[in-house]
This record gives C-alpha cells, structure tokens and sequence, in this order.
C-alpha cells in the first residue's frame, strides 16, 4: 500500500473572502498599453486604448457605442477618457448638443466653437481637403462623390422621405456648377447657398448633360432645393450658410462644436450632421494625429434616414482615416425607436452598433435589456447583471471579451464632469465660470 499523508480538511468560506484566499488569481484585462480607466471587479486595473487593441487583433475597428442612463456616469467616462488620452498625444473632436463640454474645453486652454441661428462662426459642410487624395480627375470625382453624397443625405433629412432619381441628378448637378463658382471666385470649395442656387437657377450645360431643359431641370430640384435653403435663409441660416470662418484654432488637443442654441429644433439631426460632416473633412487635415471624434446624444442623427446613411459610411471609414468613433446615447432601445420596427433606420442603428466592437453599457432598465440583449450579444448572466449596476459601474464588452468595470475619477477630475449643478446647493465659491463662446474664433 502506498503511505498516504494526513488529511487535509476541506475550507469552507463564501465567495465574499474566496477571492483572498487565492491573491495571485485575477483577470487578465487587456494589457498595460492606454488610460486607465478604473478598477476590473474581477482584480486588477482596466486600461483601454482602441488603437492598441486594433494592432494586437484584439478588435478589428476602434468604434465605441457607449449606453448610460441619466445619472449612472456616462458622461463622466468619456470626459476623463478624452481627458487621459491628451497624455498620449492624442486629439479629440465633439460635436456637441447639450453644452456640456465647457469646462473639459477650458481644462484644454480652448474655447468651444458655438454655432447659433445668427452667429459670428460658420462652417461650410461641403468643406474637402482634396489635397490628400492626390491631383487628377479621380481625385475631383472622389470629392464630388462625397459632396453628392453629403447633400443628399441632408436633403433626405430635411424632406422625411427618400430621394427620386430626377432630384439625386439634380443634386449631382448643382454641385458640379457651385464647384466651378467655386473655382472661379477662388473659394477652397462650394458652400450651400451657391448649390441652393444652382439649383433654383439650373445653368444650360446642367441641363443640356441630363437631356432635359432649364425649366424640367429646376422643377426636378425644386423641393430639395427649398427645403436646402432653411440652412441659407430660413430659421436655421447663420451656421453652414458661408465658408468657413477663418483663424479658427482647429490646432488644440480638442475642438467641441457646441449645438446647445439649437437642442431643442426639430432640425437637430440636420444640424449635427452638417457639423459632423464639416468635423470629418477637418479630420482629414489632421491626419498626422490620431483623433477621437465623439457624437453625443447620437439618437438625433440616427433617427434622420439620409444622415444615419452618411454616419453609418463614416463609421465604416474609421480605419482609414485613424478615427476612433464613439457614439453616445442613452438607452439600449434607442436603436430600435429610431424607426418603426424593420425599417431601414432601425437597421442602420443596428449596423452601428455592428461596426463598434467595444460596447459600453452602464445601469439599464429590465425592459430595456429583455428588447435588446440580444443585440447586444448578451449572456443571461450578463443581461441580468446590467439591470443591478449601481452608478459608475458599467459592463464592457470589448471584441469578444466581457468586463465589469468601475470607472475612478481622480481628485483633480471631479470638476471636470459635474453635471449636477443645478440639482446640488454648492458654496458660490465652488461655481465654475460660465465658458466664453466669444473665444472660439481665434483672435490672432
């Protein structure tokens, strides 16, 4: 018989002290390359960095859709994780609805560049570095891709319905004369009111290219045409009506366009996509850094058809032009009530939500979850856990990897993320200044 040594009784203890009877077991997270965020419930720290991930094939796009209820810390995430990235150089761009990011923009030495019905700032949308796609004719052909594509989605917007065939050759055409304007007058590229010209007031060569007359040519762009010239002479000119404003600091490590003048238009989405559009061809220009582009309250665009197509193409063109999307909003449903149930929007949103491989869901109700876990890619364990995160924790899910986050404000961070003001009675000595909008344009 082989001598047996003595017995060892069995440890009993609940899953509360478990964890330190084994100190060395812990998650392994994603590596030490990036910010950090906070603590993995699970042991350790959590730091995240897209572009790292990407090259070590932990994800294949750097896209981010963050989901976080009123209250739980959504916002105090993206402001610090923008904030902790500036040390690795990297540059930040928000288009921003609400106002809220004054004092992350001040914290930067910047000011927000805010557009307004009336304003001082403009930014021309149809703006394009052509520049970086080289010289020739496919060069010019790729920029008046773009443009057709940009205008049109804004016309879908602004009409509620699809484009016929007559009214995208139309568009088609009123761009390439605005462009030849353009040239002549010696402007970097067309703006809107000389489109919405063109198309009120179709040129002989437009009409004779398409085989049809003046008179069929104008009445085919008609509606898109008036529906247009909102931004250029209705309620909504002022912001996107003229090119854009010269000696804007587009050099910081952040620029916020600030929308909170037009939050509550129904033309939102509209808006948010000229400023979103204007934003991704200043990008282009500033390629040599990697940048950050933020969309909050994204529900505004996605709920518009031609400009859920158009952000859905930018998101499709995130690695090519090193941008890191992150898209947010508040609940899972959201991407379900952009439309009614099977209908392109809705499909859209999905599609969004398809090309951003890291997902960051904070607090949710039951309802909520029960609709989309499965969206979501969501175990039951997982949906169960989401309904019961207190504020701050949030659920990642990162590729194909899982992780209970709590995110950790630093000491130096916390005025950096308060949105609470006006439900907290605070010393007067604790307010901050109200930002200065009147410093967007630089003055020198």
């Amino acid at each position: 018989m082989t001598a047996r040594g003595p017995r060892v009784p069995a440890h009993v203890a609940t899953t509360r002290h478990l964890c330190a009877a084994y100190p060395l077991v812990s998650e392994a997270g994603l590596g030490h390359q990036g910010v950090l965020i906070g603590r993995d419930v699970l042991g350790g720290s959590f730091v995240y960095d897209p572009y790292a991930l990407y090259q070590k094939g932990v994800i294949t796009n750097p896209n981010m859709v963050v989901f976080g209820q009123i209250g739980r810390g959504k916002s105090s995430l993206v402001k610090t994780y923008l904030w902790r990235q500036a040390v690795f150089g990297r540059h930040a761009w928000v288009v921003d609805p609400k106002g809220e990011y004054g004092p992350l923009a001040r914290a930067w030495g910047v000011a927000p560049v805010a557009l307004r019905p009336g304003g001082v700032v403009r930014l021309n949308p149809l703006d394009t570095v052509e520049e970086l796609a080289g010289p020739g004719l496919e060069a010019r052909d790729g920029v008046q891709r773009r443009r057709v594509a940009l205008t049109s989605s804004l016309a879908v917007a602004c009409l509620g319905r699809d484009l016929v065939p007559r009214e995208r050759a139309a568009i088609d055409a009123a761009l390439s004369e605005a462009a030849d304007r353009a040239r002549v007058a010696s402007m970097p590229a067309p703006t809107l009111p000389q489109v919405v010209e063109a198309l009120l007031a179709p040129g002989i060569d437009a009409s004779q290219a398409l085989r049809t007359t003046r008179a069929e040519l104008l009445e085919d762009g008609r509606d898109v045409a008036l529906e247009l010239r909102r931004l250029v002479h209705g309620d909504l000119c002022g912001m996107f009506d003229g090119p854009t404003t010269e000696r804007l600091r587009l050099d910081g490590p952040l620029v916020v366009l600030d929308l909170s003048a037009v939050y509550h238009s129904p033309a939102l989405g509209v808006l948010m996509a000229c400023a979103a559009a204007w934003l991704q061809s200043a990008v282009r220009s500033q390629h040599r850094h990697r940048i950050i582009v933020v969309v909050d309250e994204a529900w505004a665009i996605l709920s518009n058809l031609g400009v859920a197509r158009w952000l859905q193409t930018s998101w499709k063109m995130s690695r090519a032009n090193g941008v890191a999307n992150m898209a947010v909003l508040h609940r899972l449903s959201d991407l379900q009530s952009v439309g009614t149930e099977g209908s392109e929007q809705v499909t859209l949103a999905e599609g969004l939500l398809a090309d951003s491989e890291t997902r960051v869901v904070y607090a949710q109700s039951p309802g909520e979850v029960a609709r989309t876990g499965e969206l979501l890619g969501l175990t039951d364990t997982e949906a169960d856990l989401v309904t019961q995160l207190r504020r701050g924790m949030a659920l990642w899910k990162v590729g194909r990897r899982s992780f209970l986050v709590e995110h950790r404000l630093a000491s130096g961070e916390h005025w950096l993320t308060d949105t609470d003001q006006a439900m907290i009675d605070e010393p007067a000595g604790d307010q901050l200044p109200a930002v200065a909008h009147a410093d967007s344009v630089d003055p020198g």
